[in-house]
């Protein structure tokens, strides 16, 4: 999987098992005859985008090494109601054990791309990316962001430690030291972490035009309206990265996108987005 290291897709399914599994699947013990086995196909039960297999088959590998999993779709692809996703054979008691972990990663990721897919449909034409934010699950930020990219939207950083993003509280904070906060900040983090990009958040055209004489990477614009992006866009030109952020809805996302602004960060993509409606189906082999 493209940004995500097989220890972590290790890690982060092991924990998952252990809080499904515990001290072991009584229901499944109780019902299933050890020796049967079975295949099973995993049906998309809506139109979706794809993302999340190379998990699946990680469940089903910690689960039972035995299984054989085939994945038929491919990453980053849309598929329709009805369609199967992948198939996988082996003893019925394993397979039911992993289900619900597989059928979650699968969902969860596949509800994002699907979603980041329709943003970023919604501004073809223009020149704004679709970007994502930290307002990810904890402990599952990278495979989100990873279904981000599966949609065809672009990551934004992934953490607190990869990209500077100055907001108003750490220019009122430093204020309390520093009297000309914004510009000692600048100047500290070019010369302690040279190279990397710098974004300021702005609330208002006058925030942007001090902001825009320090000479940052990016600013971001939050919760602007279109006459204030159009603005912004006229006053910086291509000199600074724009980026619009606040609130950014489907219904929103077109019109902004028009203003001329180079980004636009959508929290909706994993803080709110609704899984996709996918099964695992049985039938019994001869």
């Amino acid at each position: 999987m493209e940004q995500v290291s097989q220890e972590y897709l290790r890690r982060i399914v092991q924990i998952g098992l252990e809080e499904d599994i515990g001290t072991g699947d009584i229901t499944t013990c109780c019902s299933v005859p050890e020796g049967c086995i079975v295949s099973g196909a995993i049906v998309a039960k809506e139109p979706l985008v794809v993302a999340g297999m190379p998990v699946v088959a990680e469940v089903f590998r910690q689960v039972d090494p035995q299984l054989q999993a085939m994945i038929i779709a491919q990453e980053g692809t849309f598929r329709k109601s009805g369609e199967v996703l992948a198939r996988v054979e082996g003893r019925a008691r394993s397979i039911l054990t992993a289900e619900r972990l597989a059928l979650n990663f699968l969902q969860r990721l596949s509800g994002i791309a699907t979603v980041t897919a329709r943003y970023v449909k919604a501004v073809e034409g223009t020149s704004a990316v679709i970007c994502d934010t930290r307002k990810t699950t904890p402990g599952l930020r990278m495979l989100e962001k990873y279904a981000v990219k599966m949609g065809g939207g672009t990551n934004h950083r992934f953490g607190l430690y990869d990209q500077f993003l100055f907001k108003d509280n750490h220019f009122i904070a430093a204020s309390f030291m520093e009297p000309d906060a914004l510009h000692c900040t600048m100047m500290r983090a070019r010369r302690e972490y040279p190279g990397v990009l710098i974004e300021i958040e702005v609330d208002t055209l006058e925030q942007l035009k001090m902001v825009f004489h320090e000479h940052p990477d990016i600013i971001l614009l939050d919760n602007f309206s279109l006459t204030d992006l159009k603005k912004a866009v006229d006053y910086v030109g291509k000199k600074v990265t724009l980026e619009a952020s606040g609130g950014i809805t489907l219904d929103t996302v077109g019109a902004i996108a028009r203003t001329g602004v180079d980004r636009i960060s959508v929290g909706a993509l994993t803080h709110s987005v609704k899984s996709a409606d996918i099964s695992l189906d049985f039938e019994i082999c001869p």
